[in-house]
């Protein structure tokens, strides 16, 4: 029986400290992000310590684009005209990504986010852990580069 109250305690614990998403935060997108991890369903995660593209992502009043860019040592990003055209949805508690091209349309949830960090899940379960990219640095002298 004590078993059954304490793992009832810490699935309540677990749900009630699960971050909500609130239409204010979704401006804490826009931006620059770098994929730091892969969880997938069923096969071991992928952890990457650099990427050649990242995504940038800019949304007002709901809607928006995500294109991939790439940085460049100098601080700048190469890009191209490709993007994809974004909208945010609320539904019940959870928010999703609505993503269209003129080729497919599909979603991925919202699971976390603040000012550095970006979680989300499509319909594959993966998820997809994304950090607030930082301008490169090779110098290695402590100075952060514009």
């Amino acid at each position: 029986m004590k078993n059954t109250v304490s793992i009832l305690f810490l699935a309540f614990l677990f749900v009630a400290c699960q971050q909500k998403v609130k239409p204010e935060d979704i401006s804490k997108i826009n931006g620059y992000w770098e994929v730091e991890k892969v969880v997938f369903d069923s096969i071991k995660d992928k952890e990457y310590k650099m990427n050649e593209v990242y995504d940038f992502f800019e949304i007002k009043d709901n809607k928006g684009i995500r294109k991939k860019v790439m940085p460049q040592l100098d601080g700048t990003f190469l890009v191209n005209d490709a993007f994809e055209n974004v909208t945010v949805r609320f539904d019940d508690d959870k928010v999703f990504l609505d993503y269209s091209t003129p080729y497919m349309k599909w979603s991925e949830e919202v699971i976390a986010l603040s000012a550095k960090e970006l979680v989300l899940l499509n319909k594959e379960k993966t998820e997809y852990h994304y950090k607030k990219a930082t301008p490169i640095n090779l110098m290695g002298d402590g100075k952060t580069t514009k």
